[in-house]
């Protein structure tokens, strides 16, 4: 046949195939071949040095599993937090007043009555019926996936636009028994997008109008109702569980030993296993996670799920606190740093509204990082809250738990709302435990002295015991329940003046006064 071609033809194919050649060869590694290609380097010899190779795996295997599911584990552990309350899925916990140093949870903050729970859509589709704001009280929060990842966002700034609605979550493997989500949609419910699991939450941080008390922010959270489709479609809907957790030890932090692993197994059992999880999934057999089985490791397992455990500790702890990783400086001129406060650096996630992914990349360094110490993003980061965060005093040192600190406030805090300056263990990454106060905010300004300025200084100190009469308001303790006293602020900006605050306005560092 070739024969008969006419000569451009041939031509043709000929270049072509030269050019296809080009483009394999050119997107392919070569290995180098000639003399030299039979030198192995003795990598048969060098390999059989390694003795404990399955356990070595293990604790590879078990470290990268630690860091791919860490956002997953965050959000069951406020499962098990709800249920060792005494609640379940589908309860919805309360409180009446601000958190304490008696609540473990990641960086959150001690001025909000936050209202909170989890459901399970694994019999079903969900409804969480969030009610209207009202006069006094207005949601900010979202709901959130199995695996972190915020979905919609609720209240005025949300999908219902502060006149309450039926949120609807359907499951992947919903099969329209009782209407396709279109059809639904049309009934009224706000169908949660992106919804690709069982198990989802929510946290609504409630913002008091009109002198408003943190008491009727908990009895609003009474106006939020969790049921199922099939309740709804049938009319008998069962009363909603309510939790008043205000007097109780509600502790729902990750806690790095064999409760982290048990919590990964968890995730996987109650789940469905996406696509985009499969690769890490396959890997956990190797630490006797596997799905619709019993989770019993040996003692081998074990071991190595807790020496894997502790490297990705380690490797989030030092993404934490080297400058431009977790968090980054706020103030730059010139690429030098005028000041040691940062920002949370979460790059374009905010605007994407944190799925963690870039293309045909997960971002698991990145998000693991970032649900390292917090919890619940929302969808659409807005402007009305600003955290910044300080880990060195004035002379780049790391804080800790031995030395005492002055920050000084300025009259001018660009913040319509309130300001706070909150203390966090460096360990937990929670309020530290058994002490009066965490921090210290607007709330206290009118007990604290003031400077001739307007400015308050803050004082924190290791103890209260030299604290002089009457600045008792100016001072918070850093102690730790725990040995590891190292600690970090959060400094929180409420309502925000404007949108480029920071281009007029710059807190000041903290000072180490031990000196």
């Amino acid at each position: 046949m070739e024969k008969n071609m006419p000569n451009s033809m041939k031509y043709l194919l000929g270049s072509t195939a030269f050019t296809i050649s080009l483009i394999v060869g050119s997107a392919m590694a070569t290995t180098p071949t000639g003399p030299g290609f039979n030198d192995t380097g003795d990598i048969l010899a060098r390999s059989a040095e390694h003795t404990d190779i399955e356990y070595d795996i293990m604790v590879q295997r078990a470290t990268q599993a630690a860091i791919h599911y860490m956002p997953a584990v965050a959000q069951v552990d406020f499962i098990k937090a709800t249920v060792r309350a005494g609640g379940n899925y589908d309860t919805v916990n309360f409180v009446t007043r601000p958190f304490g140093s008696e609540k473990g949870f990641l960086t959150a903050n001690d001025t909000t009555a936050y209202a909170w729970g989890s459901i399970s859509a694994k019999d079903g589709p969900m409804v969480v019926e969030v009610p209207p704001m009202s006069d006094k009280i207005d949601y900010f929060g979202s709901f959130i996936s199995a695996w972190h990842v915020p979905m919609v966002d609720v209240g005025s700034k949300g999908a219902d636009e502060g006149n309450g609605g039926k949120y609807l979550f359907i499951p992947p493997e919903y099969d329209n028994e009782f209407g396709t989500a279109a059809e639904l949609e049309e009934q009224g419910y706000i169908i949660v997008p992106n919804f690709d699991t069982h198990d989802a939450s929510f946290s609504f941080r409630p913002t008091l109008l009109n002198g408003a008390t943190h008491a009727e922010a908990g009895e609003h959270a009474k106006g939020i109702k969790i049921y199922s489709l099939e309740e709804a479609v049938s009319g008998e809907i069962e009363p909603t569980h309510y939790l008043d957790a205000t007097e109780l030890d509600y502790d729902c932090l990750p806690y790095y030993n064999m409760t982290f692993i048990e919590d990964i197994n968890d995730v996987v059992q109650n789940n469905p296993v996406r696509e985009k999880d499969r690769a890490i999934y396959s890997m956990l057999q190797s630490i006797g996670i596997k799905k619709d089985e019993p989770f019993e490791p040996t003692e081998m397992q074990k071991k190595a799920a807790l020496e894997g455990l502790e490297l990705a500790y380690s490797y989030m702890q030092k993404k934490f606190v080297t400058e431009g990783e977790t968090v980054a400086p706020l103030w730059v001129k010139d690429g030098e740093k005028l000041s040691e406060w940062s920002f949370w650096n979460f790059g374009p996630q905010a605007k994407l509204g944190f799925p963690f992914e870039d293309g045909e990349e997960i971002l698991i360094d990145k998000r693991a990082a970032s649900y390292f110490y917090v919890t619940f993003l929302p969808n659409k980061l807005g402007g009305a809250t600003f955290y910044l965060t300080g880990l060195r005093d004035s002379d780049g040192n790391m804080l800790n738990g031995e030395d005492t600190y002055k920050l000084n406030v300025p009259a001018d805090v660009p913040a319509k709302d309130f300001w706070s300056a909150i203390v966090y263990n460096m360990e937990t990454k929670n309020f530290n435990r058994g002490v009066d106060r965490v921090g210290a905010s607007t709330k206290d300004l009118d007990n604290m002295v003031k400077n001739d300025d307007g400015s308050v200084d803050l004082y924190y100190a290791p103890n209260l015991d030299e604290v002089p009469d009457g600045y008792e308001a100016n001072w918070v303790t850093t102690e730790s329940a725990t040995d590891a006293n190292d600690w970090f602020f959060l400094f929180r900006l409420y309502r925000l003046e404007s949108a480029d605050w920071f281009k007029t306005w710059m807190l000041g560092d903290v000072e180490n006064i031990s000196k």
